[in-house]
């Protein structure tokens, strides 16, 4: 059976996840208030309903308690986001996650029992930056607010040592989870395997050691 989700809110954000679990051969429900950006799903979405998610009657009406997954990516009104995720939670979804525009947006979905709160733009301000700082950073993934986990291009100063040999973790606190080397992603490499010029690691560590690793070693 095909997973089934429900996409609230269809700016660039929602929209965009909606093409990919469409993509990913997923059931998705799209639901906007604006009628112009709903007509431009119906030929996306497997339903494509014009609807106010902060009226309780509207949700059960549309069965929303039935699918497994419903993402709450309300724009700039943060007033439909925080009544939205309530009514959610009132009708008894079982997953809810939802965009938050700022700190304090977060915390209160948190409390009203969110189950993920996800800050795409800020998230994707930190890769571009870290990017920006070092062109050897490919992608940046914060796991909790003190960790993340990074894509590193190997440069010449990493290229044809060992893990042994560079004692990363010893050094910088981080840990090198996996190795992709053209097709392969190999996990859990070996200590004694020896890094080539166009290999990608994987890292995790801090962001304090992971910063310290990128100044010392990436640039």
């Amino acid at each position: 059976m095909k997973k089934e989700f429900v996409v609230i809110g269809l700016g660039r954000f929602g929209g965009s996840i909606v093409r990919e679990l469409i993509e990913q051969d997923a059931a998705v429900m799209a639901i906007d208030k604006d009628s112009e950006r709903v007509d431009e799903f119906a030929s996306i979405a497997t339903q494509a309903v014009v609807a106010d998610t902060t009226d309780e009657t509207v949700l059960k009406s549309l069965g929303i308690r039935n699918f497994e997954h419903v993402i709450v990516a309300i724009g700039e009104n943060i007033q439909a986001s925080i009544l939205t995720t309530l009514m959610l939670k009132e009708i008894g979804v079982k997953q809810i996650t939802v965009k938050a525009q700022n700190d304090y947006h977060a915390k209160v979905l948190n409390k009203i029992g969110a189950d993920r709160v996800v800050h795409p733009e800020r998230d994707m301000g930190i890769r571009i930056a870290h990017n920006m700082l070092s062109n050897n950073v490919l992608d940046y993934l914060e796991l909790s607010d003190e960790h993340s986990i990074a894509e590193v291009q190997a440069n010449e100063k990493l290229a044809g040592r060992t893990l042994i040999g560079l004692d990363i973790r010893a050094k910088y606190g981080i840990n090198i989870v996996a190795i992709k080397r053209e097709k392969d992603i190999i996990v859990s490499p070996q200590a004694d395997m020896e890094i080539e010029l166009a290999d990608v690691l994987i890292i995790i560590g801090s962001d304090s050691d992971i910063n310290r690793f990128e100044k010392k070693v990436l640039n």
